[in-house]
Formats: C-alpha cells, structure tokens, sequence
C-alpha cells in the first residue's frame, strides 16, 4: 500500500493566518491532494469549505488531548485551555477528518514510567470518545520522547506499549534523528502502531539544532535524515506528511521538492 502524502500546515502558518484560502490553493497547484492541519478547532467550517474548493482532504490533524493548557512549539507552556475532546471531535466531522494526533507533550512528563503512564491514561480516554464518533486517536514525537530512558527503552517505546491498542502513533522521523535513534530501527520496533510518519529532514549540523526553531532543516531527500530507510521500514504506513518546522529557503518550493521525493521513491 503506498501512503498518502500530505503537508502539516503549521510548515505555511504565517502564510495561512494571512490567507486561509490563498494558501490551500497554492498547496494544491504544488500537487497535494491532503494537507494536515493544527489548531482546525477555531475555523473548521472555513478550512473545510477551502478545502474542498481546491480539491484538498484533511485525513488526519492534530490536535493536543493530553493536556489542558496550550504548549508552544518551543515545549514552553500557557495557561491557554485547549478545547475539549467534544469540540476536537465536532471539528474532525467537519473536516472528513478520521485520525486527531496530539502533536506535544511538555518534557518534564517524560522522566519516570508513572509519567507516561498518566499521559497513556488520557490518551486512551480520549480515544475511547473518539472512537464513539469513528475518530482514532495518536501521539506525535518530538526529540524529548526518545531521548528519554526508562528501564532500557526509550520513552516513546514505553508509551506504545502502555497505550490502548486503538490509540495510533506519528513518528518524526527528523525528530527522532534529533534524539540520536535510528528512525529506520525505531519504525520496526513499534511496528504496525505506526500508522503516519513526518518525513523532515536537517543536516544535523550541530550548531544549526542547537536554536528553536531549528535552523537545519532541507527538504526531504536533501539531508542527513536516512529517509528512505525509515520508509521502508514501516510496515502499516498511511500518511507520509512533509513538514518544516522552519526553512530558510521558499517554503512552497521546499515542500514541493519534498512532494516529489515521495512521489519519486513509491513510483520506484
């Protein structure tokens, strides 16, 4: 089965807080037919209506379920409350949205088993509501995840292994380089709970990572990421989401150029 590319609209956020609609028509004419939006709670009906008018689908999102306050992309937290499971859900129906991914959990909940097992425990109650509406649930990595260590695993493998089943996992594969794991060996341990990866790629220099955001990121194909490896290895692969968190160059181009390294590696 060959996955579904898309993009993570928080790569064009400045362009789609300026225009919504000008914006999705610009990633449609880059030959995207999926994009994965953020924060899509406060402008559902918008985006849906956007969407379809430049031929688009959001099959995933993200959306934070394990937490009652906003984190900032940097893991900093507000004291901004997130909506509620109900509300997340309400605007996945109206985005033909079928997986909510929760995109961040602070670092300081990654450090004892007791920790994951409280943010297992509310990500299987927010699945547990989804799944009575046909909305899954997942997790999404950043590098803190996996750079923790409990009992010989990394955090993030504990997580898979506390989660219900119905619960689904995003892999970063840039994130996960990040940690020092090879994406390509993370992807088989956790094996068919990995459902979407974001297919990001850096040159890891190790002065451009030290900043947030960071400043290595290329597009895919282009950088020290090993890509294709991690692709390879997954073995129930849906969604192949391109996504910068930041990039120097011309955002459209680089996820343009990122597009075609997917479509070049499935026409292999």
């Amino acid at each position: 089965m060959t996955a579904l590319t898309s993009v993570q609209l928080f790569t064009v956020k400045d362009a789609l807080e300026a225009d919504l609609d000008g914006t999705l028509a610009e990633i449609a004419r880059r030959g995207f037919t999926a994009v994965e939006p953020y924060d899509f709670v406060r402008r559902a009906e918008p985006l849906a209506a956007s969407l379809a008018a430049h031929g688009l689908v959001a099959p995933t999102g993200h959306a934070m379920l394990a937490t009652e306050t906003f984190v900032n992309p940097d893991g900093s937290g507000t004291e901004l409350p997130v909506p509620s499971h109900d509300a997340v859900f309400d605007a996945a129906e109206t985005l033909g949205m079928g997986t909510v991914i929760d995109p961040y959990t602070t670092a300081e909940r990654w450090t004892t088993r007791e920790q994951i097992e409280h943010t297992a425990g509310l990500l299987d109650a927010a699945a547990e509501r989804g799944a009575a509406r046909g909305i899954r649930v997942g997790y999404h990595n950043h590098a803190h995840e996996l750079e923790a260590q409990i009992d010989g695993q990394t955090g993030l493998e504990v997580l898979a292994e506390l989660l219900d089943p119905r619960v689904v996992l995003e892999v970063d594969l840039y994130w996960a380089a990040r940690a020092g794991v090879d994406p390509a060996a993370l992807l088989r341990t956790l094996g068919d709970r990995v459902v979407a990866v974001h297919v990001k790629d850096g040159t890891l220099d190790p002065e451009a990572i030290k900043a947030y955001p960071p400043a290595d990121q290329v597009p895919a194909g282009t950088g020290s990421v090993p890509l294709a490896e991690a692709l390879d290895a997954a073995s129930a692969l849906e969604f192949a989401i391109v996504e910068f968190d930041a990039y120097s160059g011309d955002l459209f181009e680089g996820i343009e150029q990122s597009r075609v390294f997917l479509d070049e590696r499935a026409a292999r």
